[in-house]
């Protein structure tokens, strides 16, 4: 399901929430900065995949 932005997505889905509350805090906050441009949980697994794999 497509929401608006980031945080109706983790308020609806609480698989969602979970993911995002289990990733690193400058994680979270580079993911925020972005908020609108994450509206499904790929789109969120996606980015956050991408900002971990830079920590490699």
């Amino acid at each position: 399901m497509k929401y608006s932005n980031l945080s109706e997505l983790i308020n609806a889905d609480t698989n969602a929430k979970k993911y995002f509350n289990s990733l690193p805090d400058y994680i979270r906050q580079q993911i925020f900065s972005r908020s609108s441009g994450v509206s499904t949980f790929e789109n969120l697994k996606d980015y956050a995949e991408n900002l971990l794999r830079g920590d490699d």
